[in-house]
């Protein structure tokens, strides 16, 4: 199954300020931004377009549940996931249950955008945070 780069997140502490890096040193444009709270998320995000390549900017909006957070803790602010776009996330999940890579199912979403996504698991990916999505 074909697989192509779709975005990179990036879990930082201040999200003014890494929107201004992003739009005013890279030449980047805002495309979208907003708050989710849903369990599992729990994070302010911006998405930044840098001549048709995406980059999402993640900051916590809960400091003791966000996943955003614990990784700031664990690991500091920086490159949190890489994302590759498949032709359908259904049967990319059941091939990757076939080489025996395991899923996060408590990922398993679709956001604003109509994408879903899980998230693969990070033993599984040589430590890598792995999403996987679609957009049906």
């Amino acid at each position: 199954m074909k697989k192509v780069l779709d975005h990179i997140g990036i879990a930082v502490r201040d999200l003014e300020g890494s929107i201004d890096f992003y739009i005013n040193v890279l030449g980047g444009e805002l495309f979208d931004r907003y708050r989710s709270e849903a369990a599992g998320v729990e994070s302010e995000i911006a998405i930044i377009d840098i001549e048709g390549a995406r980059t999402e900017l993640l900051m916590p909006t809960n400091n003791t549940t966000s996943p955003i957070a614990r990784f700031i803790k664990q690991k500091g602010k920086g490159v949190h996931h890489i994302a590759y776009r498949v032709d359908n996330l259904d049967i990319a999940i059941e091939n990757l249950k076939k080489e025996d890579i395991r899923v996060m199912e408590h990922t398993r979403r679709v956001n604003k955008h109509g994408r879903r996504l899980i998230y693969l698991n990070p033993a599984d990916t040589e430590g890598t945070i792995i999403e996987y999505c679609d957009y049906p």
